[in-house]
């Protein structure tokens, strides 16, 4: 058929061509090897800080070997570099004559004259090294998409979590002696004291804040709670003070990823909570006339407001980070991140990416993976979790959770940064009526990496879904109890 023969054109043109030479420089990483035997010392430490110990960096075999060679001698502590030693290094290895013997690591230590730009030339090795790694990544890709069996929401995840690597990859961190950045950071920390700058992103919840630093870059904060005790009411909460205008003076960008609720359950919810209602009133019909202005007022809140839902059921770690991560590399139009932070509710919904022995070990799977993310993009994740039933069988509906109580896995705990339990007796909601009533809650801060733990005193609204502080947060009146 014409349209067939059409596109199977079109797709093979799309290939590298066979015939095309892959990006390298075989002068330059001569001239690389060639600094590393005339002055090993420094020369073979600044090559390993660029190349780390992965001779595929050189795209020839020959020079592949030879930097193998120096390697395993600048390994051993009795043992030299020079050409000698290397010469005897490949034959023990039975490499010699295959690199063209000593007659050519003779050549080669004459190519360069000096090693002064040895750094520039490892770093324009290395990109060229990621370019044929990019290359390598496309094209495997490209096949596997005419492969009929291809899955592909499967295939695209893969195919990002590769080149993400490869960029990862370029972004080395390298060792930094403490007298080139204590200056930087005694102006750091002076600029915080000072107000100039953010520790964390503010939860809205002063006491919290205070204590915690706010939700922190690259920190996974765990939400943890019972059944109906209000954990997705105070996330969205949070989401609110993050998000709207109106309640922060720096709104924050919000992905949401809801495993139990669609996006419309989560729009109202939102939406009730800001204008002070309940959704009942709707259901019932008792919605008062004056109650529009509210609903108004609300709608305008949110509509500068930039929270994505992604209501997905039964998430997998691979496809939470593929959605993330595309929305964390494509910037706005301002050239800022589409999202400061990722809200996941929660985290026992989730599936592994692979077939684990036991759920204890694929809830350790999720949790590392969501740790990771945190990292990866260096913006805060905020998790939230279940409890097992152990609270409730050991000492009834008013027993606070512990750490030991984290459902499924210890993993969690180990993993998070910063460990909350949200706890208030359950019985107590039944008798309120009107959105103006409250109960007592607690939010118990039981694991702080970087600061202090305690408990912070809550009034919870049942009827309208909202939290709030119990009392106006002063900073002489000391840690939480």
């Amino acid at each position: 058929m014409p349209e067939e023969r059409s596109m199977t054109k079109t797709a093979s043109a799309s290939l590298p061509a066979p015939d095309r030479a892959l990006p390298a420089d075989p002068a330059m990483e001569r001239a690389v090897l060639s600094a590393m035997l005339r002055e090993p010392i420094p020369c073979v430490d600044i090559a390993l800080s660029q190349f780390g110990r992965n001779p595929e960096v050189f795209h020839t075999q020959v020079h592949r070997e030879i930097f193998a060679a120096i390697l395993a001698l600048a390994d051993h502590p009795h043992k030299q570099v020079d050409v000698v030693a290397v010469a005897h290094q490949l034959q023990t290895v039975g490499k010699l004559e295959e690199i063209g013997g000593e007659v050519f690591l003779a050549e080669l230590y004459g190519t360069v004259a000096t090693t002064v730009n040895l750094e520039s030339w490892c770093i324009t090795l290395r990109e060229l090294f990621t370019l044929r790694r990019m290359i390598a990544v496309c094209s495997e890709s490209m096949l596997r998409c005419f492969d009929p069996a291809a899955n592909a929401p499967r295939l695209l995840e893969e195919v990002e979590t590769a080149v993400y690597n490869i960029r990862n990859a370029e972004n080395k961190t390298n060792c930094a002696e403490i007298r080139d950045c204590i200056v930087d950071q005694f102006k750091y920390l002076q600029d915080v004291l000072d107000g100039k700058i953010e520790v964390g992103i503010s939860t809205g919840f002063a006491q919290l804040d205070a204590y915690t630093g706010g939700l922190k870059p690259g920190e996974m904060f765990v939400l943890a709670a019972r059944p109906s005790i209000g954990k997705t009411s105070l996330a969205l909460n949070i989401i609110r003070n993050m998000a709207l205008p109106t309640r922060s003076p720096r709104p924050r960008k919000v992905a949401f990823f809801s495993l139990e609720m669609t996006t419309e359950q989560i729009a109202r919810r939102l939406l009730c909570t800001e204008a002070g209602l309940s959704e009942t009133v709707f259901w019932n019909k008792t919605f008062q006339p004056g109650d529009m202005s509210k609903l108004t007022q609300a709608i305008s809140a949110f509509r500068d407001a930039r929270i994505y839902i992604d209501p997905t059921g039964g998430l997998t770690i691979s496809e939470l980070r593929a959605k993330a991560r595309r929305l964390r590399m494509t910037p706005d139009a301002d050239g800022t991140p589409s999202i400061d932070v990722v809200v996941i509710d929660y985290l026992q919904l989730m599936h592994a990416d692979n077939q684990t022995d036991g759920r204890q070990n694929e809830v350790a799977a999720i949790s590392s993976g969501i740790k990771s993310l945190a990292k990866d993009l260096n913006i805060p994740v905020l998790v939230l979790a279940q409890l097992n039933r152990e609270v409730d069988k050991t000492a009834g509906a008013s027993a606070r959770p512990k750490l030991s109580h984290l459902r499924e896995s210890g993993a969690i705990e180990q993993d998070a940064d910063i460990v909350t339990f949200l706890h208030r007796n359950r019985d107590d909601a039944k008798e309120v009526s009107s959105a103006s009533q409250s109960v007592e809650a607690e939010l118990i801060l039981e694991k702080n990496r970087n600061g202090r733990t305690g408990v912070i005193k809550l009034n919870f609204f049942p009827t309208r879904m909202e939290f709030t502080a119990a009392s106006p947060y002063r900073e002489e009146d000391g840690p939480p109890t």
